[in-house]
This record gives structure tokens, C-alpha cells and sequence, in this order.
């Protein structure tokens, strides 16, 4: 669990400066705290954070943001009880003529034995390199290459794909299958009243549209889901193109949080077109209320994670002062428009539903839709956690924004054979 630096016995600048975070900043618990070392105010020169770099296996190069402070080691090859305290940090500064471009940090590790009382002296040494073969644009490459290689991001990719076809695969075959028979009970009618006599899917054509005893939490559903949607596409487009580096720090979660905020009007247009939108906002309470949660935890622990009381207030009047009225200005434009016609009548006696079979009751149905999609996510999801706990920079969004299109095709595609097994069964 992250925590402030201040709440340690670390060495403090005397000014005690707090630079500003963005909102991003903050909800991700990057906080900037002014440091007692005097090459800049902060350990962030140039807007890139200090990295220590050292070597792993294979020969690779590994470079992770920030520097250790000190790490606990148990009793493998080590004596027992013991802690080895970095008591000198060294900086290497590499720079152009003009622009400083790169700092890395080594600490030098001293082993003392603590005892009861232990005095413990910090210092620091600074060195400048001039290098003039790393450009300005290129300043970040030697972090993000400590990322996953493109090899097993394209590994990723195939799965998916793999998933895509598979499905794509049985929806063919369902849907030849199933128009072949059509067309061929066509063919082999002789009278007008096998003609009227309706079969297969048809006997369902009546209730395929009657309202669902949930119809009020489908709408609020749809919303929610329409409003996910394009928040997610166009942040995952717009860090594609590169508006959202690294190097603009927080302005990934700035810009979904943004995003989020300003599209409750497609979020109450399309909930109001098919139902209302009177608990509209139950999607909304359920993730604040394990926001908030999650928050008062950290809290209680004193993590640098913990989001201020300030920026929860903030949130919130984003989300009361204009998420809240622009979803309720959606759903007056929905209320406004038509209803929606469909192109069969309704039954007024709904059909009875035969016994449902083991694999089309809700519990095994929700399995069945969720692993085939998450199959299709869970190695990109692997790095995201992978990047976010090992505090490495994610920055592969060209591949992610493609698996996001994949994800969308397999999600339709299992709805479609859902579906399909339901109304065979009845």
C-alpha cells in the first residue's frame, strides 16, 4: 500500500512546497512531493520522473520509476531480522547542450544492524552527462522499453482473434443452417394452410418484444453501457493518436473521468427511449458507493493513495452539477422522440416457457457470456495490473484500442448465440 513521504523519517525540504496535481494525478494517488535534494525542486526534471535502472534476465535492461528507500529481507541467505537502508542516492543526469532529458537514480546500499536507537544519515551525489544522441521526442524510449515485448502483445492479438472466428465460425453455420431449413420447408408446401402454419423460431415471433419483468434496470443498463461505450472509445482513440503520453502526467484518467462526466446525455437519451429514467443513477450509486468504500480504507490506513476530501467534493459537483443535469437534458430529447415501433405485434397471452434446460437458466447463461469475452481481454488485462502494481508505464494503447474492437465483436457475437440457444429451448 502506497504512502506519503512525509509520514516516514525521511529527510524534508525546508520550504515544504506541494506542487499542484491534476485530477488524474490524484485519483490514481500520484502525489509530488518537494524533495530536500537541490538539483531541481522536484524528482521530476523535465517532466520525467527519476528511474532506477538495473539489469535482469536475458540481458535486458529494467527501469522503474523512483528509487528504493530500503527493503525488508528474510532469513534466505541473509540474517535474520535485517533491513538494508539505502543511506546514499546517485543521481546521473543526462542532457544536451540545451534540454536535460534524463535522470536516473542508483542508490548505494549500506547494510547496518538496527538496534533500539539507530541514527541514520542520507546524502546524495549528482553527476551531468552530456549526451547529444538521445532527442528531445526520444527522451522516453529507455522507459517504455522495460514494457512487455511486442512478440507476446501480438500473441494477445491472435487469441483473440482466434475467440473472433470461432465464434463467427458458429453464428455462419446457425445462420445457413437455419435458412436452409426455412427455405426448404418453403419449398415442400402443397397447401396454403401448411403455409399459415407457423414453425421453428416463428412460434416465439410474438413475444420476442414483450417488455422483461426488469425492463426499468435494462434501460438503466443501456444507458450506462452506451455511456462506458463511447468513453472508452474515444479515450482509447485519442491515446492512440498520442494525445495522452506519459509524459502529460494524469491526463489518461483526466480525460475518461472528463469524458464520463460529459456523457450522461447520451446515458439519459438512450435509457428515456426505452424506458425511464427514474433510477437511472443506480449504476452510479453502486460504483461510488465502493469508491467510497475503497477510499475510507486507504484512510484509515494513512496510504498517499487515499483520495482527499477536497477532490471527492470535487467529483462529486462534477457529477451533480453537470453529469446529472446533462443526463437529465438526454432524457428529455428521448421522452420527446416517437416510441419505439417494432415490426411485430405483441401476443397479449404471453407463450408459456417450457422447462429450461440446465444450460439456458441465468447462472450458467452469465457464465458462458462472460468467459468467451474475457477470454479474448484477460492477457492485456494481465499487463494493465502488471504495469499498474509493478509501477511501470503502460503506453501499448495501439494494441489495446484493437482488442477493444475485438471484445465488441465477441460480446455481439455470444449475445447472438445466446439468444439463439433461448429460443430454441422455448
Amino acid at each position: 500500500m502506497d504512502s506519503f513521504y512525509g509520514s516516514f523519517d525521511f529527510c524534508k525540504d525546508k520550504d515544504e512546497k506541494h506542487p499542484s496535481e491534476n485530477l488524474g494525478q490524484v485519483l490514481f494517488g500520484e502525489r509530488i512531493a518537494s524533495s530536500p535534494y537541490k538539483v531541481r525542486t522536484v524528482l521530476i526534471i523535465d517532466n520525467m520522473p527519476v528511474t532506477w535502472c538495473y539489469d535482469v534476465e536475458d540481458g535486458q535492461k529494467y527501469c522503474s520509476p523512483g528509487f528504493p528507500i530500503g527493503c525488508a529481507v528474510t532469513s534466505d541467505g541473509r540474517v535474520k531480522d535485517a533491513c538494508i537502508i539505502n543511506l546514499c542516492v546517485i543521481y546521473s543526469i543526462k542532457h544536451t547542450a540545451d534540454k536535460e532529458l534524463k535522470c536516473e537514480g542508483h542508490p548505494m546500499e549500506i547494510p547496518k544492524e538496527l538496534s533500539s536507537k539507530l541514527e541514520v544519515m542520507y546524502s546524495y551525489s549528482v553527476s551531468f552527462r552530456e549526451n547529444n544522441t538521445i532527442k528531445w521526442a526520444s527522451r522516453w524510449d529507455y522507459i517504455l522499453e522495460s514494457m512487455p515485448h511486442t512478440n507476446i502483445q501480438w500473441f494477445s492479438i491472435m487469441n483473440s482473434l482466434v475467440i473472433v472466428l470461432f465464434l463467427s465460425g458458429m453464428v455462419a453455420m446457425i445462420m445457413l443452417r437455419t435458412l436452409h431449413k426455412d427455405i426448404a420447408r418453403y419449398n415442400q408446401m402443397d397447401s396454403s394452410e401448411d403455409a399459415q402454419e407457423e414453425f421453428g423460431w416463428k412460434l416465439v415471433h410474438g413475444d420476442i418484444f414483450r417488455p422483461p419483468k426488469k425492463g426499468m434496470l435494462l434501460s438503466v443498463f443501456l444507458g450506462q453501457g452506451t455511456q462506458i461505450f463511447i468513453m472508452t472509445f474515444i479515450t482509447l482513440f485519442l491515446a492512440c493518436l498520442g494525445f495522452l503520453s506519459p509524459a502529460n502526467r494524469g491526463a489518461l484518467m483526466t480525460c475518461a473521468v472528463v469524458l464520463w462526466v460529459l456523457l450522461g446525455t447520451p446515458a439519459g437519451y438512450v435509457s428515456a427511449r426505452m424506458y425511464k429514467i427514474s433510477f437511472l443513477f443506480i449504476v452510479y450509486r453502486i460504483i461510488f458507493a465502493d469508491f467510497f468504500i475503497m477510499n475510507v480504507i486507504l484512510w484509515a490506513k494513512g496510504s498517499s493513495a487515499a483520495i482527499p476530501f477536497g477532490t471527492l467534493v470535487a467529483v462529486l459537483a462534477m457529477w451533480f452539477g453537470i453529469s446529472v443535469p446533462l443526463t437529465f437534458l438526454g432524457a428529455y430529447f428521448g421522452f420527446k422522440e416517437r416510441a419505439i415501433e417494432h415490426p411485430v405485434r405483441t401476443n397479449q397471452i404471453p407463450r408459456q416457457i417450457p422447462t429450461q434446460s440446465f444450460f439456458t437458466k441465468p447462472f450458467p447463461g452469465i457464465i458462458m457470456g462472460g468467459i468467451l469475452p474475457f477470454g479474448c481481454i484477460f492477457i492485456q488485462l494481465f499487463f494493465i495490473l502488471n504495469s499498474i502494481w509493478s509501477h511501470q508505464m503502460y503506453y501499448m494503447f495501439g494494441f489495446l484500442f484493437l482488442v477493444f474492437i475485438i471484445l465488441l465483436i465477441t460480446c455481439s457475437e455470444a449475445t447472438i448465440l445466446l439468444c439463439y440457444f433461448h429460443l430454441c429451448a422455448e
